[in-house]
């Protein structure tokens, strides 16, 4: 058993199979997930959990080169908890049409309860080494 970091089976196997340039989203309850795409479903209850603690969970353990949200989020708590999460990670912003567009090139979708507005980012997996580390 693991002493530290995410102990859910299914996501630390998502984490660790992650290669270069692909990508997972971290969603909120509401984002619809293409059928193909694998679906880690957190949520337990409206609201529970929150998006952040789960992102911030995941870029402990992940190398981020980027990052896309949609320009529509707005919620401060939202933006600045992901800047916070993110650290210098470089973020995007795109339409929510784009981003549920990009979503079905993801290998997965992480959803959380959490029910913010527009509350979902994709992260896209980076190396750990050369100039991206």
């Amino acid at each position: 058993m693991r002493t530290s970091g995410i102990w859910h089976a299914g996501l630390v196997e998502l984490l660790v199979a992650l290669r270069h340039h692909e990508t997972i989203v971290v969603a909120d309850a509401g984002l619809p997930v293409p059928n193909h795409v694998p679906t880690i479903d957190l949520g337990w209850s409206r609201g529970n959990p929150r998006l952040l603690p789960v992102l911030t969970a995941i870029a402990a353990e992940l190398v981020i080169e980027s990052a896309t949200i949609a320009s529509e989020a707005t919620d401060d708590e939202l933006l600045s908890g992901v800047d916070a999460a993110l650290q210098d990670v470089p973020i995007k912003r795109v339409t929510h049409e784009a981003l549920k567009d990009a979503c079905a090139g993801a290998r997965a979708v992480v959803r959380t309860g959490d029910d913010t507005p527009f509350a979902n980012v994709i992260l896209h997996a980076g190396v750990p080494f050369g100039a991206a580390s």
